[in-house]
């Protein structure tokens, strides 16, 4: 287990990156934590969805609301989440979220163990204006053992009223 000194990450602290429909910002990599987890925070625009229906079969995510208000599908389960919510998003099920409000949201996500924050870091660190290519971002998914539906997009859209990528539309 690495060892790592005591340290206060403040609010302009961590690396950020945009995942192409919202932000994320690295606070504690697993390597941090001994693997246990890693810690990012992700800023939503209003009416943003942060990802089509997708699964984990590593890892277990909690999304902490700081800021705004978060949907979240949950296999057959639609919750909301306002500030100070904790939102259980358990591994190998089938789930998304996003804004479900019109001002900015900010939300704590706790991915535990660790490991799935390499995704984001790759995924944010790939070069191009332009959404990435479903493909690419499928095989990208499945090197961190997760599934991506993007047959769902439309169906989530239209029924939350949330955008999926770039953009302000």
């Amino acid at each position: 287990m690495e060892t790592t000194a005591p340290r206060v990450i403040g609010p302009k602290d961590g690396k950020a990156g945009d995942l192409g429909s919202i932000g994320v910002r690295f606070m504690i990599y697993g390597e941090e934590s001994g693997g246990g987890f890693s810690l990012v925070e992700h800023p939503m625009p209003p009416r943003k969805l942060a990802a089509p229906l997708h699964r984990h079969t590593r890892e277990d995510e909690y999304s902490f609301v700081l800021e705004g208000r978060m949907g979240a599908l949950l296999g057959d389960d639609v919750v909301y989440a306002e500030v100070g919510d904790l939102v259980f998003k358990p591994r190998n099920q089938w789930h998304t979220f996003w804004n479900a409000g019109d001002e900015p949201a900010r939300i704590l996500e706790i991915i535990s163990p660790a490991g799935f924050e390499r995704f984001f870091d790759e995924l944010s660190s790939q070069p191009g204006d332009g959404p990435p290519d479903p493909g690419e971002l499928a095989s990208l998914a499945a090197q961190y053992g997760a599934e991506l539906d993007f047959e769902s997009l439309p169906g989530l859209s239209e029924r939350f009223g949330v955008i999926f990528g770039p953009g302000t539309e």
